[in-house]
């Protein structure tokens, strides 16, 4: 796509998932922050060349996006534990053909090493590794801290990443960057607009304001 509206049209395109699964917080990402952030990685040199990981991939619009993308990242690969959101995520990748194939992986995002047989995401070679993630917010009983965990599992192999996190998580993102030899080198907040996913919500679709990171992590 050689602009960020354009990769966001396309991006519409991307279905969402089928039964959402609460205690995972499955919401699509969307198409125009998937684009808005991928484009902030490119115009950062965090895609040309690199490996891509999308943490927790779900239908696959942060991967797809970066496939999408004219940086011409050397490989792409989508992470998740849910069977059938791999299954709506390689669907996406046949309607939406990129020029770069992706790599889908059905395993615990947050725990590396992340592979599965013996195609090994986190390997020894000299590729350097971004980081495209939504994490869970944590806002569900029992799932406080999700964030933290998928920031830690990108703490462990890759070179820089990309979250996505609540309002307010400034303090948190940077705190525990630093703790794991990272740095928060860029932020920025946007809106998220959520359709309506589940029984309990009381209106078709609601925005909400994010934050945006992107971390170096020097203590690789």
């Amino acid at each position: 796509m050689s602009n960020r509206r354009e990769l966001a049209v396309t991006l519409e395109r991307v279905s969402g998932f089928d039964n959402p699964r609460i205690e995972l917080e499955q919401y699509q990402t969307p198409a125009d922050l998937a684009a808005t952030l991928v484009h902030t990685a490119a115009l950062h040199g965090d895609i040309t060349g690199r490996r891509i990981v999308d943490l927790g991939c779900g239908t696959g619009m942060l991967a797809l996006a970066t496939a999408l993308c004219d940086a011409h990242p050397r490989a792409v690969v989508g992470i998740d534990r849910d069977g059938d959101a791999l299954e709506s995520a390689r669907a996406n990748e046949r309607r939406l053909a990129p020029s770069v194939s992706i790599s889908w992986i059905r395993g615990d995002a947050t725990r590396p090493p992340l592979c599965l047989s013996n195609a090994s995401v986190a390997t020894a070679d000299a590729t350097l590794t971004t980081v495209m993630m939504n994490p869970p917010f944590g806002a569900q009983k029992g799932n406080r801290h999700a964030d933290r965990r998928f920031l830690d599992a990108a703490a462990t192999f890759a070179d820089v990443s990309y979250s996505i996190h609540n309002a307010g998580s400034a303090d948190f993102v940077e705190t525990f960057a630093a703790d794991a030899g990272g740095t928060v080198t860029h932020g920025f907040e946007a809106e998220c607009a959520l359709p309506r996913a589940f029984k309990f919500h009381s209106e078709d679709s609601k925005t909400i304001s994010v934050e945006v990171f992107r971390v170096v992590w020097d203590g690789r």
